[in-house]
């Protein structure tokens, strides 16, 4: 019977202690369940998270560390917007010549000289005349006011070189087109820097540029270093860029860059945007054009 009475308590203490044991594994299948709702809310936090992160990256990218702002975003259509600046101590050598010199100096960028559908047509002129040759390195220009073309390493009037052929490449109303957008130009800029705008005459060159991410084969290739334009090319007063391709649809790179102490400033081109400058330092974006597919 002894036997008996010791048996008996090793049960009931199994027994107690397997009861002790199930509420544990309750209390983990009782464990709260997330919600749908709170499924999605995690999701878009997530979500919003990457988002930022990769905010953050693109614009510390699209800024170069903070040493730019941009003075022109790809995105914007501005009817016009000038930034007036000290003048380069570059131009106190040169010969003034009263009302054409200028007597302010500044930048300016619109988006209302030309349409977009004039920009597609006359970069179609430029296209044709390029396709007649173009730079080994990573700069080519067609001047069809002098007729200079760049060809490999050299540059060939390409009214001589081409002779009559010309006539079956250009139409005469290319050439028209060519003089009414010229003429916007010029008219933009004398209202800008408040000169009369038959004061204003064209001088050489006026060009069209195509530029890539060539190496360099030339002088005439290394565009991206800063200058002065009075100081490159003593006739000039002012200079005017029309951009006649997207920056990030066309193209990566090759913004246009004022250089300035603190942070420089910078223009995305998009085609029909149009760039006024008067005695200022400025270059091309380092980072040279490519291709965007």
């Amino acid at each position: 019977m002894a036997p008996q009475r010791r048996s008996a308590p090793r049960a009931a203490a199994d027994s107690g202690a397997a009861e002790r044991r199930r509420p544990s594994r309750n209390k983990k299948e009782r464990a709260p369940r997330e919600t749908p709702r709170e499924t999605w809310l995690r999701i878009v936090g997530l979500g919003a998270g990457l988002v930022l992160a990769a905010f953050l990256l693109w614009s510390s990218l699209g800024t170069e560390d903070g040493v730019t702002e941009a003075l022109a975003h790809r995105g914007e259509v501005l009817a016009g917007r000038f930034i007036e600046v000290p003048c380069s101590e570059d131009y106190d050598g040169h010969r003034r010549f009263e009302g054409c010199t200028p007597r302010k100096c500044g930048r300016g960028v619109t988006d209302i000289v030309i349409t977009r559908e004039e920009a597609q047509r006359i970069r179609s002129i430029a296209e044709k005349g390029l396709s007649l040759g173009g730079s080994d390195g990573g700069a080519s220009i067609l001047d069809l006011h002098s007729g200079a073309l760049s060809v490999g390493k050299h540059f060939v009037n390409l009214y001589r070189y081409f002779g009559d052929k010309i006539q079956n490449i250009f139409s005469e109303e290319d050439f028209q087109l060519y003089r009414d957008v010229r003429q916007k130009v010029q008219l933009t800029i004398a209202k800008a820097f408040g000169i009369s705008v038959s004061s204003l005459y064209l001088t050489k060159p006026t060009f069209f540029s195509r530029m890539n991410s060539s190496e360099a084969r030339t002088a005439h290739d290394e565009y991206w270093h800063a200058h002065v334009d009075k100081v490159t090319y003593g006739s000039f007063d002012y200079t005017s860029l029309l951009y006649l391709s997207d920056y990030l649809e066309d193209f990566g790179g090759g913004r246009f860059v004022f250089m300035e102490e603190g942070a420089n400033k910078t223009v995305e081109p998009r085609a029909g945007l149009m760039l006024r400058v008067s005695r200022s330092t400025c270059c091309c974006d380092t980072r040279k054009p490519v291709s965007v597919a």
